[in-house]
């Protein structure tokens, strides 16, 4: 996680100004909401021995309730340390979430027993796909970088072309015509590598764009120094602007791994045994499909959490060097 840096932003959530048109909204739409009339509200109705009163008091009552717990808990959390404050916040966004869901009365014994196998053969293959098709994205998004930044016509007209095209077409649309297209052309193609084709030139495209921002944020006098070094300009880009340019490009390009993680869901319309097609699938045996979506969606949660933790160590080691 970051946390904030050594400027002093104004603290606007502490300010009366702020902190009380906000409570006012929250209990504006608590209201329009009518949480009194649902389960949670009636129970705290019940709790309060107020059971008794009109629909339109219960829920007005319910609904102060609730605001003046949120404000007696952002009183409290603004109080402690800054770190202390993000990790509380987390936690109890996160408590909130597993309460929604478990309000589902969901079969837990049902997901134990299907966890498992989601885990081994439905995450592997899920992971499997991501990180080939990201290693295939940055090589094509470096090649792009390089041909739009260059003087040669042809090759920038190709990464135009390239750019335009791939990132004009829903990724849908071109797993499709990957894998049903060129059977018609006569190569046959099976279901995931058509994904991986697909994830690659699709976040390929995307990618270029980080790729060359990356690359064009680092002054032209390196260039100009490593050609009088007598450095020839492919050790130059490998040795001297590429490392200094990944302080701009990792941010960027972790985000689009984390997408591509969720992305490749879109494959199993086509057959692949990912996560999301054997949630899918196996939520049907039983029609428990809320169940396996829920599992699922937790899985690609806390992939995206390791994810968040594996970049954030990244962009600190690549801004050492800037470091005051």
């Amino acid at each position: 996680m970051q946390f904030a840096d050594n400027v002093d932003y104004p603290p606007l959530l502490t300010r009366p100004i702020v902190f009380v048109p906000a409570l006012l909204g929250i209990l504006v739409v608590l209201q329009y909401w009518h949480v009194g009339a649902s389960q949670v509200g009636q129970e705290v109705l019940g709790s309060l021995g107020l059971a008794t009163l009109s629909p339109a008091l219960g829920n007005f009552v319910v609904a102060a309730a609730i605001t003046m717990i949120i404000g007696f808990n952002v009183g409290v959390v603004l109080r402690l340390p800054l770190r202390w404050q993000v990790y509380v916040v987390w936690l109890e966004l996160a408590a909130l979430i597993l309460l929604f869901f478990y309000s589902f009365d969901l079969s837990f014994d049902f997901i134990r027993r299907k966890i498992w196998f989601l885990l081994r053969q439905g995450l592997l293959m899920t992971l499997y796909i991501s990180a080939v098709s990201i290693v295939i994205a940055s090589v094509l998004a470096l090649m792009g970088a390089i041909a739009k930044l260059s003087s040669n016509g042809i090759a920038l007209g190709i990464a135009n072309f390239y750019t335009s095209l791939f990132r004009g077409l829903p990724l849908l649309m071109q797993i499709y015509m990957i894998y049903l297209g060129l059977p018609q052309l006569g190569y046959v193609i099976d279901a995931v590598p058509a994904g991986i084709a697909a994830l690659s030139l699709c976040y390929g495209a995307y990618m270029t764009e980080i790729f060359r921002a990356g690359i064009e944020s680092i002054s032209k006098g390196q260039w100009e120094a490593s050609r009088a070094l007598g450095l020839q300009p492919a050790s130059t880009m490998t040795r001297i602007i590429l490392p200094q340019a990944m302080r701009v490009i990792i941010p960027p390009t972790g985000n689009q791994f984390i997408a591509m993680l969720k992305d490749s869901s879109l494959v199993s319309v086509v057959g692949v045994w990912e996560l999301m097609y054997l949630a899918r699938t196996q939520g049907q045996t039983e029609f428990r499909h809320i169940e396996m979506m829920i599992t699922a969606s937790m899985i690609y949660w806390i992939l995206s959490i390791v994810l968040e933790l594996v970049q954030a160590r990244i962009e600190r080691h690549y801004n050492r060097a800037s470091a005051r």
